[in-house]
């Protein structure tokens, strides 16, 4: 970018040294001698629009030594910048779905609005594979930027599902701003993957939550509705909630409320907690274990087992929960 300005700056000086030239050897009014300059330094070559004396032909020799190399520099640099911007911008696209197909086990987001960047702002944070839908090319550059995977086209549209890695994702979310596009959103990706988590908006209309679960999706959130119970909690209870905000999203305590999946031959299968010494060895509490039927145990006894399948929902220094993370 400084080169190209400079190059400007240099066509600009040259056509204000033109123009000058010519007013003063030859006394000729502005726009004659501006046009003259133009016409000189481009090589269009519509005559002299004026008599040029000999030191005024002298002059215009000279500036068609220095101008016309100038202004084929400043057509080549322009004509490169466009190029090189397409062919990047291609190679670009062509980059992104190349990397979208090698996705597995990632996020489908459908949807970059207000919730949809949080969503992706926060899975970039953990380090959660996605990939985003959006139809919008106003958000492209932006996307781009950001440095997310993203699709360009609807997500209600099966190709664009399959292109976005239906078949091999974790789960999706839809979060566009109809709810009669979340439910066809839904229905597309429930058709084409019956397994696949489906989380869903919902705008809160009354029947929108129904109609979305009646298309496949296994959670339904209505923002809005968790809005207002959380600005009442605060009102309700101030501590409480402060205590949620620092565990959930980490602050000044440093604590952390996190869920552990454990693995098959995890280092603490058939322990139970007391036999495991999680409190012990990375000062951790266990709030729940959720059963891998779906059964959830909250603030378990020190007799409870920790099976194959349970997610552990432990409180403690994000740290430590990072090291256990790698043994469970």
């Amino acid at each position: 970018m400084p080169k190209t300005v400079t190059i400007l700056l240099m066509l600009l000086s040259v056509l204000a040294f033109g123009t000058l030239g010519f007013m003063f050897i030859e006394h000729s009014s502005f726009m004659d001698s501006l046009y003259m300059t133009m016409i000189t330094i481009t090589t269009i070559g519509y005559g002299e629009i004026f008599p040029l004396s000999t030191t005024g032909r002298i002059f215009n020799m000279a500036l068609i030594l220095v101008g016309v190399g100038l202004v084929m520099l400043t057509f080549s640099k322009i004509t490169e910048a466009v190029v090189e911007g397409e062919l990047r911008a291609i190679y670009g696209r062509l980059n992104m779905k190349k990397k979208v197909t090698f996705l597995s086990d990632h996020y489908i987001i459908c949807g970059f609005g207000r919730i949809g960047r949080v969503i992706c702002n926060l899975l970039h944070e953990a380090h959660k594979p996605f990939v985003v839908v959006e139809n919008n090319p106003k958000v492209a550059q932006e996307l781009t930027d950001l440095g997310y995977l993203y699709l360009d086209g609807e997500a209600s549209s099966d190709d664009m599902l399959l292109k976005a890695g239906v078949l091999k994702a974790k789960g999706l979310i839809s979060v566009v701003s109809s709810d009669s596009d979340n439910v066809y959103i839904t229905l597309s990706a429930r058709g084409l993957n019956n397994d696949l988590y489906i989380m869903a908006r919902s705008s809160g209309v009354e029947g929108g939550e129904t109609k979305l679960m009646r298309a496949g999706a296994n959670r339904v959130i209505s923002p809005y509705y968790i809005g207002a119970c959380r600005m009442a909690q605060h009102i309700l209870r101030p501590t409480v909630t402060d205590f949620i905000d620092l565990t959930v999203h980490g602050g000044e305590l440093g604590l952390r409320m996190e869920e552990l999946a454990v693995s098959d031959h995890g280092a603490m299968v058939n322990y139970s907690l007391m036999e495991s010494n999680i409190r012990r060895d990375f000062n951790l509490i266990v709030v729940a274990i959720k059963r891998d039927q779906g059964e959830m145990l909250f603030n378990p006894n020190p007799t409870s087992m920790i099976l194959k399948g349970d997610t552990l929902i432990v409180l403690g220094d994000y740290e430590k929960i990072k090291e256990l993370e790698k043994i469970i």
